[in-house]
């Protein structure tokens, strides 16, 4: 163990009460006026030479641990080996608490570590042992996070042709479904708006995948086949259910346990096979606009009388026409949106104005300039019915 005077001398600073330290934390709590790079450069320096005895070792110990995250099984083989040099048991688990890769048996201590990557959880690793292990453990948490990523980044690839097949799904293309595979198909909204600006949709759009890959990791560690992928504002899985409900309830559990986010679950009923998946999108997309609470689900439980009168060409045409008159008085869409939302708000001005990130007097003007707009009050029943079967009219391009 280097001395403080040691590190004194290596600063050329003068000598005073000595005593021993082990991390460069310590060594900063001993000379907290020393700038820390220079503090760095030094401990860093006395402790290599301290260890040079114990370097040989050491080395082949890390290009053993090294060598877990080479493997075709990363996060299999480094839980082993770390089970096999400690005498424990070690136990790698994902952002929601599902046991990835275990091996050993329990000898002493219980140690934890969260594992992040850019602020986000990505699992944590655990280790039984005893409590001498603990400098290890906590190197072998920087590697277990590495071959946590290279499990995302493997399952990233695999995510994306399946994409390809559900998009397919979804746009009447059947040729790669099979004949019969009972399925159920969840969407996924946040509760912010999708943002227009580029680089705050960009962000938008990449936290939905980050819970596609989530749901997509759920469903596998569970054997269950999945398809997922983000389309437009929403993630979507269809995934061959045995237990839909309960599956769709794991599933809220295991997003809610990954992410802090704010976002709402629609799960369609159960289908036949792939070919119904367009159904199951309808499904699906009716139960998340009946949703009322952040970061719960609603299961589609009964089909909507309006469904086909806001698919006719009468509807439709209705809603160019109220499109019109609002992108006139508005091209950023601001109106369109908030009154889309509004129509389908269950709560309070002071929530959906919560929703929509926005002060509740904003969302007041809005819906007054809505009221201008279009030549009606938002407290008439007739005028409100006709404003709904124009917004809530479904479109090719927005299935």
């Amino acid at each position: 163990m280097p001395s403080l005077n040691a590190l004194r001398a290596a600063l050329s600073l003068p000598s005073g009460e000595d005593t021993n330290f082990q991390t460069l934390e310590q060594a900063q709590a001993l000379l907290p006026d020393v700038p820390r790079a220079a503090l760095k450069a030094a401990a860093l320096n006395l402790l290599a030479r301290a260890s040079l005895p114990d370097l040989p070792a050491a080395a082949s110990l890390l290009t053993s641990l090294a060598a877990t995250l080479h493997s075709p099984r990363p996060e299999r083989e480094l839980v082993g080996w770390l089970a096999s040099v400690t005498g424990g048991r070690a136990e790698l688990r994902s952002s929601w608490g599902d046991p990835v890769s275990s091996a050993g048996t329990p000898n002493g201590m219980a140690l934890e570590q969260r594992l992040t990557y850019e602020g986000r959880p990505i699992g944590s690793l655990h280790l039984w042992a005893e409590a001498s292990w603990q400098p290890l453990f906590l190197l072998a948490t920087e590697f277990a996070k590495l071959a946590r990523l290279q499990a995302a980044a493997a399952g990233a690839a695999r995510r994306r042709v399946g994409e390809r097949l559900l998009e397919a799904l979804l746009s009447g293309d059947l040729s790669g479904a099979p004949d019969h595979e009972v399925g159920t198909l969840a969407a996924l909204r946040l509760t912010q708006t999708l943002p227009r600006g580029e680089r705050s949709r960009e962000s938008h759009v990449e936290l939905l995948d980050v819970l596609c890959g989530v749901g997509e990791g759920y469903f596998q560690e569970r054997g269950l086949k999945c398809l997922t992928t983000v389309r437009g504002d929403k993630a979507l899985w269809w995934w061959a259910c045995h237990d839909a409900e309960r599956e769709a309830t794991g599933l809220l559990s295991a997003l809610c346990a990954a992410s802090e986010s704010g976002f709402k679950l629609g799960v369609s009923a159960v289908q036949e096979s792939q070919a119904q998946a367009r159904q199951a999108l309808e499904q699906a997309e009716q139960a998340l606009s009946e949703v009322r609470e952040p970061r719960s689900l609603e299961v589609f439980s009964r089909p909507d009388p309006l469904r086909e009168v806001l698919a006719s060409a009468a509807a439709r045409a209705l809603t160019g026409q109220l499109r019109d008159r609002l992108s006139a008085a508005d091209a950023d869409g601001k109106l369109e949106q908030t009154l889309r939302r509004y129509l389908t708000h269950r709560g309070s001005l002071a929530q959906l104005a919560q929703d929509l990130n926005i002060h509740v007097n904003t969302l007041r003007y809005r819906l007054g300039r809505i009221e201008d707009v279009l030549g009606g009050q938002l407290s008439e029943p007739g005028f409100v019915a006709r404003v709904y079967l124009a917004v809530a009219a479904i479109t090719d391009g927005e299935r």
